[in-house]
C-alpha cells in the first residue's frame, strides 16, 4: 500500500466510513508496518517499565544531618564525664522524657490514632513538647505513621522493616523512598489534621519554631540559670539530647519490630518489647499496638508501671484537658484473637478498615 493509497484510505475514513479503520489495519498488517508499531510499543513499555524500577538512591544532606548528630552526641556524651556540670546533665533527662510525651501522647496517640481527644491547651502544650524532640512537623509525622500502619511490611512502609534493622532504624530518613511509599503517602485520609489550626501552625511555623524549641531553649537554660559554657551546652542539650530521643523513637520502629513476643497476632512483625516501652514511655506493647491501634493505652496490662503516657493522659483527663479515650474490652480482644490478623492494616480510629461491631462497640464507650 503506498503512501498515497494511505492517505486517501484515511481521508474516507474522515467522510464516515465506518469499517475504514478495519481495513487500514488490515493493509497495515499486510505490509508489517503494524507489526513494526506493535514490537516498538513493546519496547517502549519495556523501557518505561526499567525507568520506574524502584532503585534506592541516598539524600546527601539527610545523611550529613545524621552523621553530625551521632558523631555529636558521642562528643557530648565524653563531656558529660569530663567537663559538663551535674545539672547539665539532669537537664538533658528531664528535657528527654518531658519531651518525649510531645511524641506519645501528642503525634502518635492522639494525631496519628485519634486514640483520644484533647482540648487545645493540651493540644498546644504537646505540640510544643514535640517540636522539641526536633521529629518533623506533626502533619508529615502522623502521615508516614498512618502509612506504615495501614501498610505495614510492604513496600508501601516507610520503614519497612523487611529491609533490614538498619533501614528501620534509621536508614528510611536519609533513602529515597518507595514509589508505593509516595503512591500511598496521597491516598490516606488527613482531613482532620488539616483542620487541627495548632497542627498547621506548627506546619507552618516549623523551621522557626525548630531553631527557638530544638536549639535555642534546651541550650539556653543551662547558660542562663547555672552559668553553663555555651560549647559544652550545645553538645550536651542538643547533639546528645536529640540524638538519644531520635534513637528512642527509631526502637520503636526497628527493635520492637524484631525481637519480642507476639501474643495478639503472630502473623505480623510488631512485638511486645518491655525495653523498649520503658525507654519510650509505654509504647513497646507493639504486636497488641497493631492490632488495636486506636487503644489510647496501646497496651492491655493493668496501669501500665512501664506505660507512663496512659498516667499522663489520664491525668490531664481527670482535669478535663482529654476526653473520649478509646480502649480495648476484653471481649474486643478475644473476638480479634479469633480473627487474628484483621486488625494489622487499620491506622487507627476512623480507618473505614475497622470492622462494624468493632466501631459500634467503640462509638459506646464514654
Amino acid at each position: 500500500m503506498s503512501p498515497n493509497e494511505e492517505k486517501i484510505t484515511l481521508t474516507m475514513c474522515s467522510e464516515a466510513s465506518t469499517n475504514c479503520g478495519v481495513t487500514l489495519k488490515r493493509n497495515r498488517l499486510a505490509n508489517g508496518e503494524l507489526a513494526k508499531d506493535h514490537e516498538a510499543m513493546i519496547e517502549k513499555n519495556d523501557e518505561s517499565a526499567i525507568e520506574i524500577k524502584y532503585v534506592p538512591k541516598i539524600k546527601w544532606p539527610d545523611l550529613s544531618a545524621q552523621i553530625f548528630i551521632h558523631a555529636g552526641c558521642l562528643y557530648g556524651l565524653y563531656l558529660v564525664f569530663t567537663q559538663a556540670k551535674l545539672l547539665t546533665s539532669l537537664w538533658v533527662f528531664v528535657t528527654i522524657y518531658t519531651s518525649g510525651f510531645g511524641i506519645t501522647a501528642g503525634v502518635h496517640r492522639l494525631w496519628s490514632h485519634k486514640a483520644y481527644k484533647a482540648k487545645w491547651p493540651l493540644r498546644l502544650l504537646l505540640v510544643i513538647l514535640f517540636t522539641i524532640t526536633g521529629q518533623k512537623d506533626v502533619y508529615t509525622w502522623a502521615l508516614d505513621h498512618r502509612v506504615h500502619h495501614k501498610y505495614s511490611e510492604t513496600d508501601a512502609d516507610p520503614h519497612d522493616v523487611r529491609r533490614g534493622f538498619f533501614f528501620a532504624h534509621v536508614g528510611w530518613l536519609f533513602t529515597t523512598p518507595h514509589p508505593d511509599v509516595v503512591a500511598k503517602r496521597k491516598s490516606v485520609d488527613m482531613k482532620d489534621l488539616e483542620a487541627d489550626p495548632i497542627v498547621m501552625w506548627q506546619k507552618r511555623l516549623y523551621i522557626p519554631l525548630f531553631a527557638l524549641l530544638t536549639i535555642a531553649l534546651p541550650v539556653g537554660i543551662p547558660c542562663y540559670f547555672w552559668s553553663e559554657s555555651l560549647w559544652i551546652s550545645f553538645w550536651v542539650n542538643f547533639n546528645l539530647r536529640f540524638c538519644i530521643n531520635l534513637n528512642i523513637a527509631f526502637c520503636v520502629n526497628s527493635v520492637a519490630h524484631m525481637w519480642g513476643q507476639r501474643p495478639y497476632d503472630k502473623s505480623i512483625s510488631p512485638v511486645e518489647n518491655i525495653a523498649v516501652s520503658i525507654a519510650s514511655l509505654g509504647e513497646g506493647f507493639h504486636n497488641y499496638h497493631h492490632v488495636f491501634p486506636w487503644d489510647y493505652k496501646t497496651g492491655e496490662l493493668g496501669n501500665y508501671p512501664f506505660n507512663i503516657t496512659t498516667t499522663f493522659i489520664d491525668v490531664f483527663a481527670w482535669i478535663g484537658w482529654a476526653y473520649d479515650r478509646k480502649y480495648v474490652s476484653p471481649r474486643m480482644i478475644n473476638r480479634k484473637a479469633y480473627r487474628s490478623g484483621d486488625g494489622s492494616h487499620v491506622w487507627g480510629y476512623g480507618d473505614v478498615d475497622i470492622s462494624k461491631e468493632d466501631l459500634l462497640e467503640l462509638d459506646t464507650m464514654n
